[in-house]
C-alpha cells in the first residue's frame, strides 16, 4: 500500500509542472480577442449564420478573404427578397430591393455583421472588461467563452463563443444591463479554406456600380453642445441637412466608442413632436425631449437610461463648452 501511495504522489508531482506549463501558454482573455480580430481580418472563410432580433430572424452567408493585401467580402441574405453586399478593397456595393444598386467609399459594410470582429481591442480595453467564462461547444467546435462587459452601466455587453482552433466567433449574445438577451449572432456552419480567396478575388472582374460622389457640404458650426457622454464615446461625424419628405432642417452629431454608436438630432419644434417619447426596440433606443423651441432626439445602440441622460444634457446656452468625457 505504501509503495502504491508513493507512486501516486510521484505521478502527481510529474503532472503538476505540465499543468502549470499549459496554463502559462494559455493566452489571456485580451490576447484571445486580439486573435479573434486577426482571424476575422486575415483568414479566408465562409460562414452561414442566423441573426436573431426581437421581431425577426435573418439567415445569411458571409464570405471573407485577404488577397494581396486587399480585403474582399460578400454578404448574402438567404431568405426574403434578394439582397447582398460586396466589399472590394475600400469600396462597398449594396444591392437592395426597391433601390438602385450603389457603391460608396468605405472599408466596412453597414450590414448584419458582428462589429467586434473588426473592433480596436486595445481601445475597447479602456472602457470594457474582458472576462473568461469557461468553455463550451458551439457550431460543432470547442469554444472559449468571453464576456465583454462595460466598466460602467451606460452601455450593453457581449457574450462571445470563440472557436479554439480558428479563433473565429461562433456565437455572440448582445445583453442589456440586466443580462437579458437583445440580439443573437449564431453560426450554423463554417469553413476555412484558401479556395474562398480564389473565389472572391474574381470580384475584380465584376463590374460593380460606380462610386457615389457625395457633394461636399460646407462645414458650419452647430449652435448646441452635448455636455455629458459615456466614457469613451467620441464625435465621429456632424452635419446639417434637410429631411427629404418635409424639407425640415435637422442638425446631427454621431458618436461612437468603437463598438456601439448613437446620434443626436436637433431641429425646430413642430406639431408632430412626441414630447417625452422613449422607445426601445431590441438594441435600438429612441428618446425625444423639447427644450424651448427645439426638439432633441437621441437614437442609437445604447440603453434607454443612457439615451435619456444624453438628451437631458444637450444645451444651447454655452456652445463653446467642451464635452465632458465622463460616466460618473
Amino acid at each position: 500500500m505504501k509503495k502504491i501511495l508513493v507512486g501516486a504522489l510521484a505521478l502527481v508531482s510529474l503532472l503538476l509542472p505540465l499543468q502549470a506549463s499549459a496554463e502559462a501558454v494559455k493566452p489571456s482573455t485580451e490576447a484571445l480577442l486580439h486573435q479573434m480580430g486577426q482571424a476575422s481580418r486575415d483568414l479566408s472563410y465562409e460562414m452561414s449564420y442566423i441573426w436573431v432580433k426581437k421581431n425577426s430572424i435573418d439567415t445569411l452567408r458571409y464570405r471573407h478573404a485577404l488577397e494581396n493585401g486587399q480585403s474582399y467580402a460578400h454578404l448574402l441574405f438567404l431568405s426574403g427578397p434578394p439582397q447582398e453586399v460586396i466589399q472590394r478593397g475600400d469600396e462597398v456595393s449594396y444591392f437592395e430591393p426597391g433601390l438602385d444598386p450603389f457603391t460608396i467609399k468605405s472599408n466596412k459594410m453597414v450590414a448584419p455583421i458582428l462589429p467586434l470582429m473588426k473592433a480596436n481591442i486595445d481601445r475597447l480595453a479602456n472602457f470594457y472588461d474582458f472576462i473568461a467564462m469557461g468553455r463550451a461547444r458551439e457550431a460543432g467546435v470547442a469554444c472559449d467563452v468571453v464576456r465583454v462587459a462595460p466598466k460602467d452601466g451606460n452601455r450593453y455587453s457581449y457574450l462571445l463563443w470563440i472557436d479554439q482552433t480558428t479563433h473565429l466567433v461562433m456565437r455572440a449574445d448582445l445583453l442589456d444591463r440586466e443580462g437579458d438577451l437583445l440580439e443573437q449572432f449564431r453560426v450554423v456552419s463554417f469553413v476555412v479554406n484558401p479556395k474562398v480567396a480564389e473565389m472572391l478575388s474574381k470580384l475584380d472582374q465584376v463590374k460593380l456600380p460606380a462610386v457615389v460622389q457625395l457633394p461636399q457640404q460646407p462645414q458650419k458650426k452647430l449652435e448646441w453642445a452635448v455636455k455629458w457622454l459615456p466614457n469613451g464615446f467620441t464625435l465621429i461625424a456632424g452635419n446639417r441637412h434637410r429631411l427629404l419628405l418635409t424639407e425640415r432642417a435637422v442638425e446631427s452629431r454621431m458618436y461612437s466608442d468603437g463598438l456601439f454608436s448613437f446620434s443626436v438630432y436637433v431641429s425646430d419644434v413642430d406639431n408632430f413632436v412626441g414630447r417625452g417619447q422613449l422607445v426601445r426596440q431590441g438594441r435600438r433606443t429612441l428618446t425625444t425631449r423639447v427644450d424651448g423651441n427645439k426638439e432633441i432626439t437621441v437614437v442609437g445602440d445604447i440603453p434607454p437610461e443612457t439615451a435619456r441622460r444624453i438628451a437631458e444634457n444637450v444645451t444651447f446656452d454655452n456652445t463653446k463648452a467642451e464635452v465632458t468625457q465622463t460616466s460618473k
